[in-house]
């Protein structure tokens, strides 16, 4: 057996793609809401802005992004994720520094666009597809430890950010994330990463393509067989499992960034200060950790649709509790119900567009499911703003939001896996 060979029995270098794909999602991260909404008021009070056109700005920029998706997740299928991840970090890198000297409405207008695009959107669908390449059996566990850097990124981005902001000022923050990418990301993307496990004489899971015997032979039945065919984005949009995985990952996105946006708002109307709603937000990140981690060995033992449709069952539960969330303590179960339903969402949502639609075109087809979530992203604060000036109170909105965790259950329970066989004899 060569040396190689040796050394990736006793360690499959998937772990390390997973481990570079953790720390792409956790640079992701000045792309995000949570990481933007510290320089808002910056921007407010430098340059006397309004808080709506600042706002209006984000959300158009984050709607425009939503829509490049799609040719992102073609360019990943094209060029590789190696390629994608290299060229993509050094120009969010640049759009760090593009924000860092922004003086009016035009250029932020540009900076939110790029960081919206290349790291809310780009810089969190390309390791979701890597981790798909090399994974297929422990799929779910792979995306579960890749995860972890999504909240690693949550919780330490708003403190780095406020740190640096109080001590030397906004435009430093976004120069010190643009050198971070270029110092430590990019490198470890441009060295570390291969597309497929075949380029390296791999499977998917940790098997080689030919594992030897002592004699030098190759062993019969030691390859892992991919777990379903490869459908290109135009045949996967002729099933139904299709359609209905693009509602589902929709809907979450959109009530969930509606919330998020209200929160304060809609705790106050309760009698709650804006201190809980912040201890509540930091509790749903907390909370979704270990079901996050959890659900990916899960998904590896029930179908992927039925824990989607376990996600719409928690957020019925989580709008009924927030409607009753008057004190302290029902913030404190909301919260972790909350966050739950993210962690379960976190795996179900990625895993299932390679489980049912297999490798080969995954950038494609997880872009089309990213284009969505971004736009449901952009549309969910609208209706709880416009619910609350009309009727001067959440309730009416929150109970017609139930409405889409029903739609988004039947959409999950019925997008069965797919059959090629089945597509192309009709």
């Amino acid at each position: 057996m060569t040396g190689r060979g040796k050394i990736f029995q006793t360690f499959y270098y998937g772990w390390f793609i997973v481990f570079i794909g953790g720390l792409g999602i956790f640079f992701s991260g000045p792309g995000q809401t949570y990481s933007n909404s510290a320089f808002i008021d910056q921007y407010i009070q430098d340059f006397g802005w309004s808080r709506t056109e600042v706002s209006s700005l984000y959300s158009t920029a984050t709607l425009i992004a939503g829509i490049m998706m799609m040719v992102v997740g073609r360019f990943i299928d094209r060029y590789g994720q190696r390629f994608m991840m290299v060229t993509v970090g050094t120009v969010f890198a640049l759009a760090c520094f593009w924000n860092s000297m922004v003086t009016n409405m035009a250029m932020l207008a540009v900076g939110f666009f790029l960081v919206r695009l290349l790291g809310q959107g780009t810089m969190s669908l390309i390791p979701n597809t890597l981790a798909a390449q090399w994974f297929v059996k422990k799929r779910g566990r792979a995306f579960s430890f890749m995860t972890l850097g999504s909240f690693a990124s949550a919780m330490l981005f708003p403190i780095i950010n406020t740190w640096i902001i109080e001590t030397w000022g906004w435009p430093i923050a976004w120069r010190f994330w643009g050198v971070a990418l270029l110092v430590v990301f990019v490198p470890f993307a441009l060295f570390g990463v291969r597309n497929r496990p075949e380029e390296m004489g791999l499977e998917p899971d940790g098997f080689q393509t030919e594992t030897e015997n002592e004699t030098g032979e190759p062993i019969a039945g030691t390859t892992l067989p991919e777990s379903n065919e490869d459908f290109t984005l135009k045949e996967a949009m002729r099933t139904w499992a299709f359609w209905g995985i693009l509602i589902s990952v929709g809907i979450p996105a959109m009530i969930n960034t509606g919330i998020t946006f209200h929160i304060i708002s809609i705790f106050d109307t309760n009698g709650l200060s804006s201190a809980v709603a912040a201890m509540v937000l930091s509790l749903m990140a907390f909370a979704g950790i270990p079901i996050s981690f959890i659900s990916g060995f899960i998904t590896e033992r029930i179908p992927t649709n039925y824990l989607l449709a376990s996600v719409f069952v928690i957020e019925i539960i989580f709008l009924f509790m927030l409607l009753i969330t008057n004190s302290v303590f029902m913030a404190i179960l909301f919260g972790i119900v909350w966050g739950a339903a993210n962690g379960l969402e976190r795996i179900g949502m990625n895993i299932i567009w390679p489980d049912y639609f297999g490798r080969k075109y995954v950038g494609s087809i997880n872009g089309v499911g990213m284009t969505m979530v971004v736009i449901g992203s952009s549309l969910g604060p609208l209706p709880f703003g416009a619910g609350f000036d009309l009727f001067h109170n959440y309730t009416p909105v929150l109970l017609a939001s139930l409405t889409f965790p029903v739609i988004g259950a039947i959409c999950a329970i019925t997008a069965k896996r797919p059959d090629k066989a089945k597509l192309h004899s009709h």
